[in-house]
């Protein structure tokens, strides 16, 4: 009843947890094992409920703690796994294979650390150096720790036919830039499995070499789903639409479909470059007609939508996500603001609080966007006080540079240099260029100057400063001035940057 009523559930796992705790059969090893081993599962990484189970059993064998130590070693905080390590020696038990496998997964969690090699003599000293699974796992966790060489001397030790291994250090080396090495390795290998020409293909796709990539996988034996994906992902990582788009047709043509990761890729892809079209048709063929949409796909979608201007579509895949987290709610506030419909951005941030969800560092940059854009300017200030003194997020240069842009465009120039003055860093350029710009929309030159020579000692020296205080100066007919500046620009042989449009081309 656990295992099929909890894998994916955890309101289903605590019903069934409740009725054990009610029939009394808590103190039973295997239902309590299985019960341990779902909440591990079911709470997305999160180990809190798991760990309230776990120490509500009296005296928890060895299983138990591994799957507690394997649960945290998977999760955001690796660290605790040695936490639990420490319990089983003080029951004393003795740690087995699987005990060191799950923490040598919880060290390469944690590069910076030495506990990776307190593990490694754990391990020799108590003889399990010769087992095969401890040992790939020593190679993997040096190899993703940077030590490259213990990783070398004991791949030398495992063998040649040790694929797993040798996978192990060509990523390691991968990871580090080090791709002629990986690639020797990669060719020095006589028993290449799947894996092992997945992560060559991965390493070049990381590093935008992607013509070498395709002919890596044009000549690999077999591939599977992990294979195409990571072709598409390098493609959209380089904004290379329609290649990416021709790799999943063939992916679909040999019979595979594409997974979560590869529709986000895409769907990310298509908001970056503002392919609306293509979005619209990926969304149409692999999302379209599901009951509901989970909460990655569903993210890239809204936030798809909503960066290409089709801000009804985003509303619409909104309302159908029955899960939303922070960003899916980030991405809707953004897209309303930045598509003119501030007020109902601003609503829907106070529906966002009013649900309960605690909003980030970009919620607070989106919200003030909007503020900015409708001129609310008293919600802004009140937002951006919220932000510091309750939600205790430290402000960035953009927070301010909306700050400052709201108060700007509402012709509070005083107070706008007030918050620039009163910042406890010294301002980026981002945010004396929007003073400036402030400046010309309002007519006021003592501070439009002022901005103009902080971005001179900051070695500024783009066009748009000078035709900005150019345009002051003319608004208040000091023609004078416009011309010192026109000849300042003359002199340093700045020229203005042309405009340009991009328009989407429709792919086939």
């Amino acid at each position: 009843m656990i295992r099929k009523g909890s894998a994916r559930n955890p309101r289903s796992l605590k019903q069934i947890h409740g009725n054990l705790v009610v029939k009394g059969i808590t103190s039973r090893l295997q239902p309590l094992r299985e019960l341990l081993l779902a909440c591990v599962a079911s709470f997305n990484g999160g180990m809190d409920y798991a760990r309230k189970v776990f120490d509500g059993i009296s005296h928890p064998d060895l299983f138990m703690h591994n799957v507690m130590v394997r649960g945290y070693a998977h999760s955001a905080a690796p660290a605790a796994a040695f936490v639990l390590y420490r319990r089983i020696e003080a029951a004393r038990l003795k740690p087995d294979s699987f005990t060191f496998c799950y923490l040598l997964r919880a060290c390469a969690g944690l590069p910076g650390s030495c506990a990776g090699y307190q593990v490694h003599g754990a391990v020799v000293k108590l003889g399990y150096f010769k087992d095969a699974f401890v040992r790939n796992a020593l190679i993997n966790m040096h190899a993703k720790c940077g030590d490259l060489l213990v990783a070398g001397t004991l791949l030398d030790e495992a063998g040649e036919r040790d694929v797993v291994a040798r996978s192990a250090v060509i990523a390691g080396h991968a990871a580090k830039g080090e791709l002629d090495i990986a690639r020797q390795l990669f060719d020095e290998c006589q028993h290449k499995d799947l894996v092992c020409w997945n992560v060559m293909v991965a390493a070049y796709a990381k590093y935008g070499e992607m013509e070498k990539a395709r002919g890596l996988l044009d000549r690999a034996p077999e591939k599977d789903v992990v294979s195409w994906n990571t072709i598409i992902t390098g493609y959209t990582a380089k904004g290379l639409l329609k290649e990416a788009l021709e790799v999943l047709d063939e992916m679909r043509c040999v019979g595979l479909m594409p997974d979560e990761a590869t529709i986000v890729s895409l769907l990310s892809c298509c908001a970056n470059l503002g392919s609306l079209g293509t979005g619209r048709m990926i969304h149409s063929l692999h999302l379209e007609g599901r009951p509901c949409i989970s909460i990655l796909p569903g993210n890239a979608l809204v936030s798809m939508y909503a960066k290409c201007g089709d801000v009804q579509a985003a509303m619409e895949v909104f309302s159908r996500m029955k899960e939303r987290d922070v960003w899916t709610w980030n991405s809707i506030i953004g897209g309303l603001a930045f598509h003119g419909q501030a007020e109902q951005s601003v609503q829907f941030f106070n529906k966002m609080l009013d649900e309960g969800l605690c909003p980030n560092e970009i919620s607070f940059l989106c919200v003030l966007g909007a503020c900015s854009h409708a001129g609310l300017v008293e919600d802004g200030q009140r937002y951006f006080s919220l932000m510091i003194n309750r939600y205790r997020i430290e402000p960035n240069a953009r927070h301010y540079s909306c700050i400052v842009d709201m108060l700007g465009r509402s012709g509070l120039l005083d107070e706008a240099f007030a918050i620039v003055s009163s910042m406890r860093c010294e301002p980026a350029v981002v945010i004396w260029r929007t003073l400036l710009g402030a400046c010309r929309i309002h007519g006021d030159v003592a501070l439009g100057k002022l901005a103009r020579e902080r971005l001179l000692k900051m070695n500024e020296d783009a066009s748009g400063d000078y035709v900005l205080l150019s345009g002051i100066y003319a608004s208040c007919d000091e023609w004078f001035g416009v011309e010192t500046v026109r000849g300042s620009m003359d002199e340093r042989g700045i020229r203005k940057v042309a405009g340009y449009a991009q328009v989407e081309q429709k792919i086939a």
